[in-house]
């Protein structure tokens, strides 16, 4: 394991008005380590990945990612400094193909310039070219390929969410937020995700960072867990170790994570 953090969150928090929705949050993540973070509703979870992406800015703190100071970043220079994100409400280009929307986040890091795609330049037609191959090695990868042409809408439900991270990776990030992917998902659904993170950790050498209510999921991934209530980190340790946690058990886990099916 790396000495550096691939991302360090320090005393990171915001403000709305007079509400501190997330304070005195602190994150490490080592490169190639799968962390998940946890907490009842409205703790503060898709807030914290909202400060991290760039959707908000930090009140106080600071957020240092691979060495680069992201407070104050957009959310596009973000994802090109190397984190990308999926939604805990599906957010993909709906009346747009499923190959089109992992191209979409290709075009995002394209070679060729817009000045050869006006022109409809050689440049232009190769760079697209090699879009579609990529883009359709990652629909293999997700087995989607056989939807490549189906509008994104029309999907099942647990093939969007397979999409969305699909295209999350096209833009070649080093780390990958993923949140709350198993939700409304069924047990066979979930079963397979947490195979498909796995395998797209090991496949892409990628650190993932995971928000999810699934309890089952969390424990049978994450190799540690930071846990949020009332916009605070109230503990952080292995599964193991937030199984037993007192202060998780009296804001969260309660018995669902002591039983044996956690």
């Amino acid at each position: 394991m790396a000495n550096k953090p691939l991302l360090q969150v320090k005393d990171a928090g915001i403000q709305f008005g007079g509400l501190k929705a997330v304070s005195g949050f602190n994150l490490e993540i080592h490169q190639g380590e799968l962390i998940g973070l946890i907490g009842p509703n409205g703790a503060g979870k898709t807030t914290s990945f909202n400060l991290l992406t760039g959707v908000y800015v930090p009140t106080e703190g600071d957020i240092v990612f691979d060495g680069s100071r992201l407070n104050g970043l957009a959310p596009y220079q973000i994802t090109r400094k190397g984190i990308s994100r999926t939604f805990q409400n599906i957010r993909l280009f709906s009346e747009m193909t499923v190959l089109d929307n992992v191209k979409v986040a290709y075009h995002s890091l394209a070679k060729h310039s817009m000045l050869s795609s006006m022109l409809r330049l050689s440049s232009h037609f190769a760079g697209e070219k090699e879009i579609e191959e990529k883009a359709l090695q990652f629909l293999r990868i997700f087995q989607l390929e056989s939807y490549r042409d189906e509008i994104a809408k029309n999907l099942p439900y647990g093939q969007q969410r397979r999409l969305e991270i699909a295209r999350a990776l096209a833009a070649g990030p080093k780390l990958l937020l993923l949140d709350e992917p198993a939700a409304g998902m069924n047990p066979q659904e979930t079963h397979q995700l947490m195979e498909l993170i796995a395998f797209i950790r090991k496949e892409f050498q990628l650190t993932v960072l995971l928000i999810e209510h699934d309890m089952k999921l969390v424990m049978g991934i994450c190799e540690r867990i930071y846990v949020l209530d009332h916009g605070q980190l109230i503990a952080q340790g292995t599964p193991d170790e937030i199984r037993s946690h007192p202060k998780v058990i009296e804001a969260y886990l309660g018995e669902e994570v002591t039983s044996g099916d956690a």
